[in-house]
């Protein structure tokens, strides 16, 4: 006998969203959604897990074709992968760093230490949800911009994956 599926609807908090689901029992399902049209064509793709109804978001790439498009010759880049200590969780960021011209290793390398400081200072007074909105937003990006840009000029300054390593248990949430 055939299962009747039926138009559930999502709640997306975090874009300020519903969208409808075909499907049954959806809970702890993954849901991914390109978000490109949404960000005015920064070309994102958020994966979603499904509770209660309402999602929450899990995982944010940037997808590489808007990384290539920026590529040129004659640049650096610098690449890295961070575990950053929220109030609730624990995330995996990776920024992405395009310099104008091409530069010493001792110049990517300080850039490199630079960005790792300042996420992990932004990330540790604030949630997770707080820290995918400003991803989202581009207002990591763009503090992450100015600060770097003493050290050298970016041509661009991006966090390529941003995901939920681990969720932290406390005390309040074991009781409830």
């Amino acid at each position: 006998m055939a299962v009747k599926r039926k138009n559930i609807e999502i709640d997306l908090p975090i874009i300020n969203q519903k969208i409808d689901v075909l499907g049954q029992n959806l809970e702890g399902k993954t849901l991914k959604l390109d978000l490109t049209r949404i960000l005015k064509g920064k070309s994102i793709e958020a994966t979603f897990v499904i509770k209660d109804n309402a999602a929450t978001l899990r995982k944010l790439v940037l997808l590489g074709f808007y990384i290539r498009r920026l590529m040129r010759k004659n640049i650096s880049y610098v690449e890295d992968s961070i575990v950053c200590k929220t109030k609730d969780q624990l995330l995996r960021i990776k920024p992405f760093l395009i310099t104008r011209k091409r530069v010493y290793r001792s110049i990517r390398n300080s850039l490199r230490l630079e960005c790792i400081r300042l996420i992990q200072e932004f990330c540790k007074e604030k949630n997770s949800e707080a820290v995918f909105q400003a991803v989202i937003t581009g207002m990591l990006q763009k503090e992450l911009s100015i600060k770097l840009k003493k050290i050298y000029p970016l041509a661009l300054c991006e966090i390529r994956v941003i995901e939920i390593e681990k969720v932290k248990y406390t005390k309040e949430k074991e009781s409830k």
